[in-house]
């Protein structure tokens, strides 16, 4: 419990203390005074239990993600195993297929990483000659 909504029941039930006493000895400054005072401390009151709605929720939010977090985690290990089954599967199956496969794979890899850098555009290259 936030401590907005004790403090603001406590100013509250003073301002209807006050209030009373007020009433009973008809004094309208002292009325007036205690049902602002009341009034602050409904208000006080409300933006507490706003306060604890609101950690309530992003509570809920947070293990709500992590529950996604773990489920996601596990469907992707389920990807993973089962991807390396059906792959180790086909190398059993064929595995000549498999090694040109590998080394293609392996080639375009070491020609990409072996090219020339390009070189940089520059503001020259665009006038007119």
């Amino acid at each position: 419990m936030d401590s907005n909504r004790v403090t603001g029941a406590t100013k509250s039930f003073a301002g209807k203390a006050e209030g009373a006493f007020g009433q009973a000895t008809s004094d309208a400054a002292t009325e007036a005074s205690n049902r602002a005072r009341q009034a602050e401390g409904i208000a006080q009151k409300i933006y507490g239990q706003a306060k604890d709605t609101v950690k309530d929720a992003a509570n809920d939010f947070g293990d709500a993600a992590s529950g996604l977090a773990r489920q996601a985690m596990d469907a992707g290990e389920d990807y993973y195993r089962d991807g390396s089954r059906a792959v180790a599967a086909k190398v059993r199956e064929q595995p000549v297929g498999s090694l040109l496969l590998a080394g293609a794979a392996g080639f375009a890899l070491a020609l990409m990483l072996t090219r020339q850098p390009r070189r940089p555009q520059r503001w020259q290259d665009y006038r007119f000659r």
